[in-house]
């Protein structure tokens, strides 16, 4: 992955396909975010740490994300790495271009996403709530549209997997060169993790991270407030559509 200042809207490449960021579909499936351009040039799996850097950052111009291969990397398996890359560039936030509406909420599955709209001009706040069914694991997260904050306590978030997960993420190719300090692996007997130590609110932080990224998607994170109950990657996409189609969220201007 190389990040090259480039004056326009934050666009992929890969190859000779290039697309914007607005321009992409987008597909939660199979444990991961998933984007492509509607003619199929372009394909990109698992963007969605990437794009919770760019969201913290509030980065929507200025930079060309250019991509070898057909999936980002998972480099420190979370988000800081992208982070200290993009403030190396220097880019200034760009102003948002999401906006909740009126307050309401949307269930899919088991998943629900309660939105508010914001107080005040600069008025933004991600709320997550998890449920492992796990007494050692803290189940709550929140950020308030801080950069400096995201950098230091939600982008440090790893990975996760749980033991009975393991055999399925390997026969799928989903947990091959991967280096052992990106990744948390909870099990009955203890959570196993290598480098930084483990804390008990990781796994909430690191689902505070994909959500942040997987809004991004969609413009996000939007100003306003949005609480996120047991959310996925396929649901936040499907949420945010269909907050987007009834009006409950708005874009404010040109992505």
């Amino acid at each position: 992955v190389r990040l090259i200042p480039e004056a326009g809207a934050v666009r992929l490449r890969c190859g000779a396909a290039e697309a914007r960021i607005a321009e992409l579909v987008v597909d939660g499936r199979g444990r991961s975010t998933t984007v492509t351009t509607r003619d199929g040039r372009l394909t990109v799996r698992t963007v969605e740490h990437l794009f919770a850097a760019l969201g913290s950052m509030s980065i929507r111009d200025g930079v060309v994300v250019e991509i070898d291969g057909p999936e980002i990397p998972l480099v420190d398996g979370g988000a800081r790495a992208f982070v200290d890359a993009l403030r190396s560039l220097g880019l200034g936030p760009s102003p948002p271009v999401l906006r909740v509406t009126r307050p309401g909420a949307i269930e899919v599955g088991a998943s629900r996403y309660d939105l508010v709209p914001p107080e005040h001009d600069d008025d933004l706040q991600v709320d997550v709530e998890v449920d492992f069914d796990d007494v050692r694991l803290e189940r709550h997260a929140r950020w308030n549209g801080d950069a400096a904050d995201f950098r230091e306590r939600i982008a440090t978030a790893r990975t996760f997997g749980f033991e009975h997960e393991l055999g399925d993420l390997l026969a799928r190719g989903l947990a091959s060169h991967v280096a052992p300090e990106s990744v948390v692996v909870v099990t009955r007997e203890g959570v196993l993790s290598a480098g930084r130590p483990f804390r008990s609110d990781e796994l909430a932080r690191h689902k505070l991270l994909d959500l942040v990224g997987d809004l991004y998607a969609h413009g996000g994170p939007p100003l306003g407030r949005l609480r996120a109950t047991r959310p996925g990657h396929a649901a936040t996409h499907e949420a945010m559509q269909r907050a987007l189609a009834s009006g409950l969220l708005m874009h404010t201007r040109t992505r």
